[in-house]
């Protein structure tokens, strides 16, 4: 693999934006890690979706409710990992580390695992944003091509349509595929997991068994196998799905921009940005103006604002927006959003579709 270095030599644009927002904490005297409004959340989703998980293994209810409720659940569990999972991974739960961990352990109970995934999430990707050969998140895979760097295959013609299936068995591929192949191979697409603690071995295999247990073992004793896969399917689908595209509409849009890993003959590919205008260059939000999507999402929809401090809760973001969309400005940089939820899917959508053919196609039916 190329390494991948940020001409960091200028960097004022961050030591400008930084020390506003640091301004900005100071004068509000607030902290930047979750308040009241992150701990209600979590006070309403997770007693919320323990509470329909039971219901569903207790309650006599009919085939079109239960479905329902399953339908609701993945989405409950989604939102539990925008928001409960999401910040205290990345430390900005809470300022007590301790708690910033059991939170984060979340991530397990939707059946992955917390340190896998942060090697993923908060290093490899919030690092190398949209780098084809080095992020995980639009790491080459057989049937996907997210950059036209990666290489062409016929199949990609219809990834446009076929991803939203794909998307929809994200989380069980995850739970029982994924997690365990970069666990075997020590590796995360192109960059390896040294040192594994013992501890993180142990709650590996621990939370492994766990998801079997509560999410098959025990839904199959209570309802019998076919009423269980039925609402697992329904459960799991709604759960990735949702997570993939939130996550999707933040990169993966018509107006982020990629970096091709082969641009560099040499061994090291050197970029012309920094770390930090390369991370809005590459990231979008969507939904601004949507308090119903901030609250679903965690905050996830202020993409610019999370890469940019990912130690900052995402309550804080909506009021750093403003700040943050200035300064880009003065510095002639792009502060990409989308104005909705639906117009960013439906820019997904091009883009995947832009993706799915060959470049020079493209090309040449723009210029006729």
């Amino acid at each position: 693999m190329k390494k991948v270095t940020f001409n960091n030599k200028n960097n004022s644009f961050f030591e400008t934006l930084n020390a506003e927002v640091r301004g900005y904490f100071a004068e509000k005297k607030i902290k930047q890690t979750g308040d009241f409004r992150l701990y209600l959340k979590s006070l309403i989703l997770i007693p919320g979706a323990v509470g329909i998980y039971i219901a569903l293994l207790t309650v006599n209810m009919p085939v079109p409710i239960a479905l329902l409720l399953c339908g609701v659940l993945g989405m409950s569990l989604a939102s539990i990992g925008f928001n409960v999972m999401h910040d205290s991974c990345h430390g900005s739960y809470s300022e007590n580390k301790n708690v910033n961990y059991i939170m984060g352990m979340t991530m397990n109970a939707l059946g992955a695992n917390a340190f896998i995934w942060k090697i993923k999430h908060n290093i490899v990707h919030h690092t190398y944003t949209n780098i084809d050969g080095v992020d995980d998140d639009i790491a080459k895979s057989p049937v996907l091509r997210h950059c036209f760097s990666q290489t062409y295959k016929p199949v990609h013609k219809y990834q446009h349509i076929y991803m939203f299936p794909l998307y929809a068995i994200s989380s069980m591929l995850w739970a029982l595929y994924t997690d365990f192949e970069k666990y075997f191979k020590s590796k995360i697409h192109n960059t390896s997991i040294n040192n594994i603690p013992v501890k993180e071995h142990i709650i590996f295999w621990v939370s492994k068994v766990l998801y079997i247990v509560f999410y098959m073992a025990i839904p199959i004793y209570f309802v019998g196998f076919g009423p269980f896969l039925l609402g697992y399917f329904t459960a799991s689908a709604v759960l990735g799905l949702t997570l993939a595209l939130v996550f999707q509409l933040a990169h993966v849009v018509e107006i982020t921009e990629f970096v091709n890993r082969t641009e560099s003959n040499s061994e090291k590919l050197s970029l012309e940005d920094s770390w930090a205008a390369h991370q809005v260059r590459t990231t979008a939000n969507f939904a601004m103006n949507s308090k119903a999507v901030s609250w679903f999402v965690g905050g996830l929809n202020f993409q610019v604002e999370h890469h940019l401090f990912p130690r900052v809760s995402h309550v804080h973001y909506p009021a750093l927006s403003p700040i943050v969309e200035r300064v880009c400005k003065q510095y002639g940089l792009p502060y990409n959003y989308i104005p909705s939820m639906g117009s960013a899917i439906a820019s997904h959508f091009r883009t995947m579709k832009r993706f799915g053919q060959i470049e020079e196609e493209i090309e040449l039916r723009m210029a006729s």
